[in-house]
């Protein structure tokens, strides 16, 4: 078993990835939701290595990563109803369940023939799936009937020495935020079928492409109910909050500014140097030095979740650690957000 440290080395992680995936071998890599198993999905040698590891009983299958609606679209049968679906929540989260077209290794399918496919929103594994070529496993790197893992160490740490012989590759990027696995859609029925409820709801899904920090703004805005007397029943009823992930310089604070504005604050600034800056009733949080779980008791978030609070958390991706207790307590609007291009990014909205 070979370790290897996510930093900035994504072209060497890339290429030692493939080189293990075309030798039919397994590794242990990060998605968007948890640490996950990939293999050659086409390789019969690979998919009876992987269902040994992760002690899978027959038949049960196992969803695949594609690179893009192309590549999907090559795997698994998508009418017109469901491709425009398919347009308005992918990348994300979600692994949607359709009728397979056989092109991968059969244990990987279930009884009846249908295939779990997924485009994460995690730019490593889109490109090596867009270089690999083909489909790629996207089960969660625990053992069956264990509890997906958010750490390298503690996958390790329950693996006895036999299973630890079968992983040829570990990438190990840290600790991965708590994110739930994804929400698994069956849309081989005429009514869609939820089979597992991640952190996201299916059904409340929007996207939108901002070429401008004034569009980007606009959306932002175009979130919060104009008439007044929405704005009054919610304040009555919980906070609201904005879960915002994405890269570098996407334009996290330019969306943070859009809301503020919506409420007449227009003085709002990245808490580059401090954790958060509070506008009266709004909070604006940047979670990007939080390394550690126990910094979170320390910012005293349970307080500010009163109705009629606006909180906002720039790099959201590290909020997994409080997101059961935000759930409780608040009205959670995720907000991802990436590059299309240079100039233009893509804003996805889950509420």
């Amino acid at each position: 078993m070979f370790q290897l440290k996510l930093n900035n080395n994504t072209e060497e992680i890339l290429k030692k990835t493939l080189k293990v995936l075309k030798e039919g071998g397994v590794v242990i890599f990060p998605s968007d939701t948890v640490y996950g198993a990939l293999v050659d999905a086409t390789n019969a040698q690979a998919v009876n290595k992987l269902i040994k590891f992760k002690n899978r009983p027959p038949g049960k299958a196992i969803s695949v990563f594609v690179s893009d609606l192309k590549m999907l679209e090559s795997q698994v049968v998508v009418d017109a109803k469901n491709i425009n679906i398919l347009k308005k929540i992918l990348p994300g989260p979600f692994t949607i369940v359709l009728k397979s077209k056989g092109k991968i290794n059969k244990l990987l399918e279930s009884e009846k023939r249908t295939l779990g496919v997924r485009i994460p929103i995690y730019p490593l594994i889109i490109e090596l799936t867009k270089r690999f070529g083909r489909p790629i496993t996207a089960t969660s790197a625990n053992l069956g009937g264990k509890p997906p893992r958010y750490s390298i160490q503690t996958l390790l740490n329950e693996l006895p020495e036999k299973k630890k012989n079968l992983i040829d590759l570990v990438v190990d990027a840290g600790k991965l935020p708590r994110n739930k696995p994804s929400t698994v859609v069956d849309l081989t029925t005429p009514e869609l079928k939820i089979l597992r409820k991640g952190d996201l709801d299916f059904i409340k899904t929007k996207k939108y492409v901002t070429k401008s920090e004034k569009e980007t703004k606009r959306i932002a805005s175009d979130v919060i109910p104009n008439k007044q007397s929405e704005l009054k029943k919610l304040a009555k009823r919980k906070p609201l909050v904005f879960i915002i992930e994405g890269e570098l310089g996407v334009g996290k604070t330019v969306f943070v500014k859009g809301i503020g504005e919506r409420f007449g604050i227009k003085n709002i600034v990245s808490p580059t140097y401090v954790i958060y800056y509070e506008y009266g009733n709004f909070y604006h949080f940047d979670l990007y030095q939080i390394e550690e779980k126990e910094e979170f008791k320390y910012l005293g978030i349970e307080k500010i979740l009163k109705p009629g609070n606006i909180i906002c958390f720039e790099w959201g991706e590290k909020a997994g650690e409080i997101y059961d207790l935000l759930k409780s307590k608040a009205e959670i609007i995720n907000v991802k957000m990436r590059y299309l291009s240079e100039n233009v990014r893509e804003i996805v909205l889950n509420y």
